[in-house]
């Protein structure tokens, strides 16, 4: 009699979200079944993407062996020796005609702590080249900019997501967690029965439509209004008496500028500019000043802007102004998208920092990590350029003629994608890790087969900065090898200087070292210590029993006082009469640009085009019918898509999600200009002219 195999249980999280669900995935034979673990973020739930995560372990769209670009323009498999020794021979030559900064890196904020630090390794050490960014710089970079700025320190949720239960009252802008990290909405519960979950969007989403029934309030905002809409708040918060003085003179500098400079907003100016009625700013201003808990969190819908920076301050302002940041029961902060934002961006992808959150241009920083790596702190490239400019230097003369892209799909996530596209043609070279052939891959002239999430062991660090692990469940196909692997095998073959390994939890025992000291101090962490079981928020130096939360004694400049950094809007006039603007945002069935979860069918039926949100009086003045062909046009191009008509939009503002690819893709709309101090592109501001097509599509 054959005896079963015995089924195996595996502790780990969710591959999607900065949530970072706990789940627990049982191995029967070789197939990966998901299940809800309790976790403090998600209390035993789980989304649709996390339940049918582990489908796309055996997808048969996986990439399992290296593929090389054909003559005809096809692929053909290649072995993992000719396939690394082509994208090393081809490295060289280009460094050697063109200079180190002729190969740029791209990487993204789903990759493991360990695979974004070896990345950012890799390019300052193996390829001795300045152009490395990731796609982050497209989720939390202006507000990592604003904390930086203001508290000296950035970690998207400076106390635990569990915190939000106590409070009485939370304000939450341009965030749809409802929909976008569904075990979210357990945190709001406290609020909510206080009355007091005010929720900022022009949409009646999903998270919008929590505060109905006496729970909160819904503020409709025109569109790219926040900065004027927070501005008048904080006047009132002055103005109206409802600031904490005693706080700000004892913890804060900048007050009188803010006082200032809001001096403009009064509410009927305000009213004017944003559409949000004069009562309901005086209510929102005095219910967070009276109210025991209370919070200001931020999310991509402030911060995807030109002015996402200057946003994402006025919100923190504000938050000074009542006295809110490092307190026991009250805070700000902000909350990260990808499943590693946080982390990705801490430990070297990010083009101007070095491990640790430690500044690239900082000479003690520099020297500290050049010798945890073995090498001359002179031989580390400087800053390189942000994201959006090292995707627009492709093709050009001085820009990039190769590109290596990790964990990211630029040609559907990117602004203006025609440009991207373009530029992608243009190179001399493209290398692209991934498991599937992505929009992005479809450009590659070499396409690398890499591990996924239950294939290989690591760290994330959540939206709250607790790290966490990364757990093999089962083993990957026979020819598809981890990033780690990629890296140390092709930086052997390119001569690096420093030593480059396989192993996780030798790569993560490395990051901290090289953290030691920094703003985000990893140094007394190890896997082994996170697998038994310890709650560990950064900063954890050595010693330490880490930071839930942050800044109740002092915040993270050299005075241990905050800045208030007075900002103004850039327009004072409201839009034209007549104007559609399109915001652009995610799904539930859906994540990023969809190129995992578009492959899982129960998902993809769910949601398989792409639909474009209106009004319907708009529809009506459009002569557009519900479920017809729609096509959204600018300067930068078209998209065509299905119309659905929806009373919970605002008539001036359109939304189309993000995650669809060809003629659906939102980003052939959206502009490349960039927030000064962030680089952040403007994705949630985009004029566009909507008309309807003949042909009508179902709307199966």
């Amino acid at each position: 009699m054959s005896i079963a195999p015995a089924e195996t249980a595996t502790a780990s999280h969710c591959p999607y979200c900065a949530l970072q669900c706990a789940m627990t995935l049982t191995d029967s034979a070789g197939a990966i079944s998901v299940g809800a673990r309790d976790f403090p973020t998600n209390r035993g739930g789980l989304c649709k993407k996390g339940w049918t995560s582990a489908e796309l372990l055996s997808s048969p769209d996986r990439i399992v062996e290296p593929m090389l670009r054909q003559p005809d323009g096809g692929f053909a498999a290649a072995s993992w020796e000719d396939a690394l020794d082509l994208v090393a021979d081809r490295l060289s030559a280009l460094r050697a005609e063109h200079g180190a900064d002729s190969v740029g890196v791209f990487g993204g904020g789903g990759l493991t702590n360990e695979k974004a630090y070896q990345l950012g390794k890799f390019t300052r050490v193996a390829l001795g080249s300045s152009r490395i960014d990731y796609n982050g710089r497209f989720c939390m970079s202006s507000a990592a900019a604003a904390g930086n700025r203001a508290f000296g320190l950035d970690r998207g949720l400076p106390f635990r997501l569990e915190d939000l239960g106590a409070a009485e009252t939370i304000l939450l802008l341009g965030s749809n967690v409802a929909q976008t990290m569904p075990p979210f909405v357990a945190h709001l519960e406290g609020a909510r029965a206080a009355g007091g979950l005010i929720v900022v969007d022009p949409r009646r989403s999903a998270t919008a439509r929590l505060t109905e029934d006496g729970a909160g309030m819904h503020v409709q905002p025109a569109p790219g209004t926040d900065l004027a809409l927070l501005l008048g708040l904080t006047h009132l918060v002055i103005a109206e008496r409802l600031a904490d003085r005693e706080y700000l003179a004892a913890r804060t500098t900048g007050f009188e500028a803010l006082r200032r400079s809001v001096g403009e907003w009064w509410p009927e100016r305000t009213q004017e500019h944003t559409g949000v009625p004069v009562w309901q700013l005086r209510e929102i201003a005095r219910r967070l000043a009276a109210g025991r808990g209370t919070y200001i969190l931020t999310g991509r819908g402030v911060e995807q802007h030109e002015d996402g920076t200057a946003t994402a301050t006025a919100a923190i302002n504000l938050s000074l102004a009542l006295g809110l940041v490092g307190t026991a029961h009250s805070g700000y902060g902000t909350l990260t998208g990808q499943g590693n934002g946080q982390g990705g961006r801490e430990h070297g992808q990010k083009c101007d920092q070095l491990p640790g959150y430690r500044k690239i241009t900082d000479g003690a920083a520099r020297e500290h990590v050049a010798a945890v790596w073995g090498v001359d702190p002179q031989s580390l490239p400087g800053p390189g350029v942000p994201a959006v400019e090292l995707l627009s230097s492709m093709g050009r003369a001085g820009g990039i003629r190769c590109l290596l892209v990790h964990g990211s799909n630029v040609v559907v996530s990117a602004p203006n994608a025609s440009r991207v596209r373009e530029g992608l043609a243009a190179l001399d070279f493209l290398v692209v890790c991934d498991f599937f052939f992505s929009e992005t891959a479809q450009f590659a002239d070499v396409v690398l087969p890499v591990t996924q999430w239950a294939e290989e062991e690591g760290t994330m660090t959540s939206l709250e900065g607790r790290v966490i692990r990364r757990r093999r469940a089962i083993d990957p196909p026979p020819g598809v090898r981890s990033e780690l692997w990629i890296l140390r095998e092709l930086a052997r073959r390119l001569g690096s200087p420093s030593t480059f390994s396989d192993d996780p939890a030798v790569v993560f025992d490395e990051l901290c070292r090289a953290s030691e000291g920094g703003t985000a101090d990893y140094s007394g962490l190890s896997h082994e210590l996170l697998d038994s079981g310890v709650a560990a928020y950064w900063p954890y130096p050595t010693g330490s029993a880490g930071t839930p939360r942050l800044f109740l004694d002092r915040f993270a400049h050299a005075d241990g006082l905050a800045r208030i950094v007075a900002v103004r809007s850039r327009s004072s006039a409201p839009p034209e009469s007549g104007t559609l603007t399109l915001v652009t945002g995610r799904l539930l069935e859906h994540y990023q640009s969809g190129a995992q979860t578009r492959r899982v069918p129960e998902l993809a039926a769910a949601q398989p085009v792409a639909r474009v949100q209106l009004h319907p009086a708009t529809a009506d003045r459009l002569a557009i019918t519900d479920g017809a062909e729609v096509e959204l046009a600018n300067a930068r191009g078209s998209v065509r898509c299905v119309a659905e008509l929806t009373p919970d939009i605002r008539p001036d503002t359109v939304f189309l999600p993000f995650h669809f690819a060809g003629d659906e893709c939102a980003n052939l709309l959206t502009s490349d200009a960039t927030d000064p101090v962030s680089g952040m592109p403007e994705f949630k501001r985009t004029i566009v002219t909507v008309r309807a097509v003949q042909r009508e599509l179902s709307n199966a």
